[in-house]
């Protein structure tokens, strides 16, 4: 591949009821994490990473610690995300002291480029070069009231220095050229890296609309439908993405982001067929 990215999720919150009735309050984070990952992954494999880094959770001064580990371990790519609410949670809420928005994200990673670092009294504060991606939505983010609001968003993201945006996942690909042209409409003309994941399970055809707020083209659903084994409905999520990503090579994508969703042998059939 040309690069293999690497999500991050908040730390999980969780209440212990101690004797007595008092709660403690743990919070979980996952071991190893992804800078260790993505260290393996280039040192091991020499391939691209792009560590997904979220606002939630950190505070600035936790985010320029992990910037700084990313320097330093000569990984230069960044997908800057604003990253979901915390489990059992409706709304996101920033870390107290860190990120609300993607967008002063970026702008703090460019800073660290121009050598600006929190504390403006550092000496020998190197200038780092990170290059940013941010996410972007052909079916519109469900907390934007409209398309017009969600890429004014997106446009600000670029303004404040990111090089290139990755689509949530879709499965019709007229969303996705209908989005690439009201990009340059906005005036936004990074490149648009279309993401897009195969089915794989009976259950996807509910669970997906749900859990990314997308739609599914009828006919994909009607195949599925006919299914009656997970294997079945993974041959059929299969093709059904090779069809895909075939359309979107010949409409000269920059690239194509597969979601694995941690279920990569179909992408590997995928990527054989289509390149």
């Amino acid at each position: 591949p040309l690069n293999i990215n690497i999500t991050y999720h908040q730390s999980e919150v969780e209440y212990r009821r101690l004797p007595g009735g008092l709660l403690e309050k743990r919070i979980i984070r996952k071991r190893p994490g992804t800078i260790g990952i993505a260290a393996a992954i280039m040192n091991k494999y020499q391939v691209m990473v792009v560590p997904h880094l979220i606002c939630g959770g950190f505070t600035r001064e936790e985010t320029e610690d992990a910037l700084i580990d990313l320097h330093f371990l000569g990984i230069r790519n960044i997908l800057a995300l604003r990253g979901d609410p915390q489990k059992g949670e409706k709304y996101f809420i920033p870390e107290e002291g860190g990120h609300a928005h993607t967008v002063t994200l970026v702008e703090q990673i460019i800073n660290m480029n121009r050598g600006i670092y929190l504390d403006e009294n550092l000496k020998n504060a190197i200038p780092t070069d990170f290059c940013v991606g941010v996410a972007g939505y052909p079916e519109k983010h469900f907390e934007a009231p409209n398309m017009e609001t969600d890429l004014r968003h997106l446009k600000a993201k670029i303004d404040a220095g990111a090089e290139y945006v990755v689509t949530q996942m879709f499965f019709d690909n007229r969303k996705y050229f209908d989005f690439v042209e009201r990009c340059h409409k906005a005036g936004i003309n990074v490149p648009i890296i279309p993401g897009i994941k195969p089915v794989n399970t009976l259950r996807d055809i509910e669970l997906l609309p749900r859990a990314f707020h997308i739609d599914l083209p009828e006919e994909l659903v009607h195949e599925v439908q006919k299914c009656k084994t997970n294997q079945e409905a993974k041959e059929v999520g299969i093709e059904f993405c090779i069809a895909q990503s075939k359309e979107l090579v010949r409409a000269g994508v920059p690239a194509i982001h597969y979601y694995t969703i941690g279920i990569s042998d179909n992408i590997r059939k995928i990527a054989s067929a289509v390149f």
